[in-house]
C-alpha cells in the first residue's frame, strides 16, 4: 500500500517541509524568529545556526551559498530586520542567492509607534533584488516559492521576506489551504539555462579573429555555472591568457602558464598592466565595475570587447564598444571555441605575458622566503598555498586580506576554492563557517586581519559549539594596514599630532582569546614555525586559530596604472 504524502497544514509545518524539499541543510538565525518552525526543522534534519549577531547569521548564509551553489537561509526577529539587511551587502554584490526572512509587527501596531517597529520594505530595497510582505499563512505556497526562484534566477541576489508577527509567529499559526511544496530544483542554482544564439557566436567568433593581443578576464558568473574546464580549453587551444577579477579567482590554477593574475584595483602589476594592452577583452560572467577595471581605465577606454553574460542588463553597461553572447558562459565558451577550431592562436603573445608574470613573481622570491620576525605577509601566503590542501577552501576578508591574497597567495590546484568579501569589512569569519557548514567534507581556511576579526570573534562560540573545523588564520599587525601611508600624508608639515589614534589598535592574543572560547589558539611569532603549524591545524579537522604577528609597515602589492594622458 503506498504511503500517502505528507501534507503540511500551518504556516511554520509548510515553512519547515518546504526547507526540505528545497534542499537547505542549514538555517542561520539570530533568536527569536520561527520558534516552531525551527523545532520542526530539527525533526527534518536540518540544522539551526544560532549566531551572536544578525550580519553573521547573513554572512554564513552567504558562505554557505557560495560554495554550495544552493540558497543559503538567515532568519531574525523584526528588531534585528535592519542588521539582517545590512549584512545582505556582501550577498547582494557577489550575486549571491540568500532568502531571508525577518518578522514584522501584525498589521494593527504598524503606524502607531510600536515597540520595535521600522519599515522594513526601505531598508532591504537596496540589498535585495525583492522585498515581499507576507500577510497570510496562505501566501506561502506562491510567495515562498517565489522567493526562491528570483534569488537564483539570472543574476543570483538576495530575496526578502517579512513575515507576519513580531517573531513570524502569526503566520506559523495560520492555516495553509493549498500546501504544494515548491520545486526542488529552486533551491540551487539552475543546472539549464539560456543558450546564445548562433549569430552572437559567430559575431564574437569574428571579432576575436581579429584580434592580436586578446585576454580574457573571468568573473563571479563563470565560478557559478561551473565552467572551469570550458575556459581552460578555450584559453590551453587558443593561447589567450586569463586574468581574472577576485570572485573569479579559482576558475583555473593560479600557477597555470596562462593565468596573468587578478585584475583592477587589487591586482599585481602584471595582471593591468597586460589587460591595459590587449587588443581585445572577453569578459566572461564578470559585470565589469570599477574594482576589476582599475576603476574603468584597464582595458583602456574604447578597447573591443566580447562580453558573455547570463544577464543582459550588464552586457555593455560599463564598455560600449562591446559584442553581446547573451547566454549561458559555459555552453557559449563551447561554441566560441568550436568557432575558432581553425585558428593559429597567439602563442607569442601568450609566452610574453608570461614571462611579464614570471619576472614579478621572481621579484617577490625573497619576501615569500624570508626568515626574519616579525613574519612577511608574502611568506604567511606561501606557507598557506602549500598547506592548502588539493579540495580546500581559502575564504579571505576584504581590504588588504583581498589583496594579499589574490595577488601572492597561489591556489594550484583545480579543487580549489576561493572565497572573497566583496567589501564588507568582518565578513569572511562567519562566512567561512557557513561555507564549511555547506562543504562539510572540505577544509576551509579564513584568512582575516585583525582589524576584520574584531568584527564577529563572538562567532568563536558559535564554532566551538558546531566544531567546525574551521582553521583561521589572523594577519595581525595591530591596526588597519592598508590606510596607513595615507593618514600619516595628511599628516604631513603638521606640528605634533598622534596619526595612531585614526587606525592602530592592540596589541591582543588572538590566541588566547580563541582558548578562552574553547578553541585551540596558537601564537606564531618566528615564520619558521608557520609550516608546520599550518600542517597540523589543517589536518586536525578540528577548530583552530593561528594567530600570526605582522608589521603593520610593508606594502601589498600596488596595482599598475595607466600612463596619464
Amino acid at each position: 500500500m503506498n504511503k500517502k504524502p505528507y501534507v503540511p497544514t500551518d504556516g511554520a509545518q509548510y515553512i519547515a517541509h518546504s526547507l526540505k524539499q528545497l534542499g537547505v541543510s542549514h538555517v542561520f538565525f539570530m533568536d527569536a524568529i520561527l520558534r516552531p518552525t525551527l523545532v520542526l526543522m530539527e525533526e527534518l534534519g536540518i540544522k539551526r545556526i544560532l549566531t551572536h549577531s544578525e550580519k553573521s547569521a547573513a554572512y554564513m548564509a552567504d558562505g554557505y551559498a557560495r560554495i554550495t551553489n544552493r540558497v543559503g537561509v538567515c532568519l531574525a526577529q523584526s528588531v534585528g530586520a535592519a542588521n539582517l539587511a545590512a549584512g545582505l551587502q556582501d550577498a547582494y554584490l557577489h550575486r549571491s542567492p540568500v532568502v531571508a526572512m525577518t518578522g514584522r509587527k501584525e498589521p494593527m501596531l504598524r503606524h502607531r509607534n510600536a515597540y520595535q517597529e521600522v519599515p522594513h520594505t526601505p531598508i532591504f530595497s537596496s540589498t535585495t533584488k525583492d522585498s515581499i510582505d507576507v500577510a497570510e499563512a496562505a501566501e506561502l505556497p506562491h510567495l515562498l516559492t517565489q522567493a526562491f526562484r528570483t534569488a537564483t534566477d539570472g543574476s543570483p541576489r538576495p530575496v526578502h521576506l517579512d513575515l507576519n508577527g513580531l517573531g513570524g509567529e502569526i503566520l506559523e499559526k495560520g492555516k495553509v489551504p493549498n500546501p504544494t511544496l515548491p520545486d526542488a530544483a529552486l533551491g540551487r542554482l539552475p543546472e539549464h539555462r539560456p543558450l546564445a544564439s548562433p549569430e552572437m557566436i559567430a559575431a564574437a567568433a569574428a571579432r576575436l579573429a581579429k584580434a592580436k593581443r586578446p585576454v580574457i578576464v573571468v568573473g563571479a558568473g563563470a565560478i557559478q555555472v561551473d565552467a572551469h574546464d570550458e575556459i581552460k580549453r578555450l584559453a590551453e587551444a587558443l593561447s589567450i591568457p586569463i586574468a581574472t577579477s577576485l570572485g573569479g579567482r579559482a576558475i583555473i590554477p593560479t600557477t597555470h602558464p596562462l593565468h596573468i593574475g587578478t585584475v583592477g584595483t587589487y591586482s599585481a602589476p602584471p595582471g593591468n598592466q597586460l589587460v591595459f594592452n590587449a587588443d581585445l577583452v572577453i569578459y566572461i560572467g564578470c559585470h565589469a565595475g570599477d574594482q576589476p577595471t582599475n576603476n574603468y581605465t584597464v582595458p583602456a577606454p574604447g578597447t573591443p570587447i566580447i562580453q558573455i553574460d547570463l544577464n543582459g542588463q550588464e552586457i555593455g553597461r560599463n564598455y560600449p564598444n562591446t559584442t553581446s553572447v547573451l547566454g549561458c558562459p559555459r555552453q557559449a565558451i563551447e561554441d566560441l571555441l568550436a568557432a575558432n577550431k581553425n585558428a593559429v592562436g597567439w602563442s607569442d603573445w601568450a609566452k610574453y605575458a608570461a614571462s611579464v608574470v614570471a619576472d614579478w613573481r621572481a621579484d617577490l622570491a625573497s619576501l615569500r622566503k624570508s626568515d626574519n620576525p616579525p613574519t612577511t605577509v608574502e611568506r604567511l601566503c606561501r606557507e598557506i598555498s602549500q598547506a592548502l590542501p588539493k579540495n580546500g577552501i581559502l575564504v579571505a576578508d576584504t581590504g588588504y586580506s583581498g589583496i594579499w591574497t589574490a595577488t601572492v597567495l597561489d591556489l594550484p590546484f583545480k579543487g580549489q576554492s576561493y572565497l572573497r568579501a566583496a567589501g564588507s569589512l568582518g565578513w569572511a569569519f562567519p562566512a567561512a563557517l557557513g561555507a564549511q557548514c555547506g562543504a562539510p567534507d572540505r577544509p576551509v581556511v579564513c584568512f582575516s586581519g585583525d582589524g576584520a576579526f574584531y568584527y564577529h570573534l563572538t562567532e568563536l562560540e558559535t564554532q566551538k559549539r558546531w566544531n567546525l573545523p574551521v582553521v583561521t588564520v589572523i594577519n595581525n599587525n595591530s591596526g588597519f594596514g592598508q590606510g596607513t601611508p595615507k593618514i600619516a600624508s595628511f599628516y604631513q608639515g603638521r606640528k605634533g599630532g598622534n596619526p595612531d589614534e585614526i587606525n592602530r589598535f592592540g596589541p591582543t592574543n588572538f590566541a588566547a582569546i580563541a582558548k578562552n572560547f574553547g578553541i585551540d589558539g596558537v601564537r606564531i611569532e618566528d615564520p619558521a614555525e608557520l609550516a608546520t603549524a599550518l600542517k597540523r591545524a589543517i589536518n586536525a579537522r578540528k577548530p583552530i586559530l593561528l594567530d600570526v604577528v605582522t608589521d603593520i609597515h610593508p606594502r601589498a602589492p600596488e596595482p599598475w596604472e595607466p600612463p596619464t594622458v
